[in-house]
């Protein structure tokens, strides 16, 4: 401990001793253990969006001919929903359909010349030479029928493209095009329509900080509000914890998924919530104020016939016996910052000394007053509350964590 740090001991305990007159009055406030729930949250912003969302887009160019829907459309699996005109696309397949024919005609006279030439080689007319040229003319004009007919497929698979139908049963969210335009397939798939497959089931896609990424996970309860309808309270739950960090403005932020039953359809697509996750909840457990663990009797403020009657242990709470401070060691759990969860040492209904009140003696102002200064303040009672001084909260590491300070108020000596 270096002089700075001695010499503000010194400084607080001469105003405790200096407080600590006859007439200065110490008053100990208790709290009672008793059943609490406690929980711990953390808040965010999300967006809420369908579960399930499609992108519905064409395989082929041309022109909008039909458009069947339209915004809030409910549309079923395999509806029409538009149609491309279809002119380029049935010329196309009627040109792959006559080639087809020209390639099979040519199959069969390359056959049945093959089959000649192979006669008289048998029997030794014809050169080896003529009878694999007629062979090879007749394997080529079969492959050319292979291909003929691949290309009367991708005529007719295009032309089947032109007309565009609904992948799922929803509702139509968007509209992109109009008839008469043309649209254009190339590298991507230009969007005509998206459709949502539920609108009663949604999803809250949240972004949590990092530094609160750690304590979430599946299956936690979350409620959320939403500016359209500020009065109402809806509820979820963590349905997924996604592992890849999203980085802006040097804040990295991970993408948690949440439940949001819509049955009411008072959720709307790209709505912004405002998220509670509760990253712990205990219901009837046994608490006590957390400052109760942080607090520690002074021996500079005790008056005579007090004691204090102190134990072992890194987590202890005091209690009154007579004027006697009697420290009772507790085993504790979790905590809420308010309330810390007791798992054993004390039974409900106990008074736990939870912090000290000074109350000072009336001083009295003989100095002549100013009558353009403002009057002072109450002097007939100066309240002065602490506990232990430099103290950090309780948790597993004890409610001592702080460091105690001898002379503070409410610290040890």
């Amino acid at each position: 401990m270096n002089k700075k740090i001695l010499n503000i001991v010194a400084i607080i305990s001469m105003a405790v001793l200096a407080a600590c007159s006859e007439d200065s009055k110490v008053n100990y406030n208790t709290a009672v253990v008793e059943m609490q729930d406690l929980s711990t949250s953390i808040t965010a912003t999300g967006t809420i969006e369908p579960v399930t969302k499609v992108e519905v887009g064409t395989q082929v160019s041309g022109i909008i001919d039909r458009i069947y829907v339209d915004y809030n459309s409910e549309v079923h699996r395999g509806d029409v929903i538009a149609e491309l005109d279809k002119t380029n696309l049935l010329s196309k397949l009627a040109s792959a359909k006559s080639n087809l024919i020209n390639a099979q005609s040519n199959l069969n006279y390359q056959q049945s010349n093959y089959n000649r030439y192979k006669s008289l080689y048998d029997k030794g007319l014809v050169s080896a030479n003529d009878y694999e040229n007629a062979r090879l003319s007749y394997e080529q004009a079969q492959q050319q029928v292979a291909v003929q007919r691949q290309n009367v497929q991708e005529a007719q698979t295009n032309l089947g493209y032109a007309t565009i139908t609904s992948p799922i049963d929803g509702i139509v969210l968007s509209r992109e095009v109009e008839e008469g335009q043309t649209v254009a397939s190339s590298m991507s798939t230009p969007t005509l329509f998206i459709i949502a497959q539920d609108l009663t089931n949604m999803r809250v896609i949240a972004d949590i900080d990092e530094a609160d990424i750690g304590g979430v996970e599946e299956n936690q309860r979350v409620t959320f509000t939403v500016d359209a309808y500020p009065d109402d309270v809806f509820e979820g739950s963590v349905t997924q914890v996604r592992q890849q960090a999203t980085t802006e403005s040097n804040v990295v932020t991970y993408q948690v998924v949440i439940s949001a039953p819509n049955e009411d359809l008072k959720l709307k697509p790209g709505l912004t919530a405002n998220v509670t996750i509760f990253t712990m909840e205990r219901s009837g457990v046994l608490a006590v104020p957390s400052k109760a663990l942080r607090f520690t009797p002074n021996e500079l403020l005790l008056k005579d016939d007090e004691k204090v009657i102190n134990c072992e242990g890194m987590n202890k709470v005091w209690i009154r016996e007579g004027k006697n401070f009697k420290a009772i060691p507790v085993e504790i759990g979790t905590s809420n910052g308010t309330y810390t969860e007791i798992v054993s040492g004390l039974k409900a209904g106990t008074e736990v000394v939870t912090e000290f009140e000074m109350i000072l003696p009336e001083v009295e102002d003989n100095q002549p007053s100013n009558p353009f200064m403002p009057g002072p303040r109450n002097r007939n009672q100066r309240n002065t509350t602490g506990s232990a001084a430099g103290q950090g909260a309780p948790g597993q590491g004890g409610p001592n964590a702080g460091g105690n300070r001898p002379g503070g108020f409410g610290g040890q000596r």
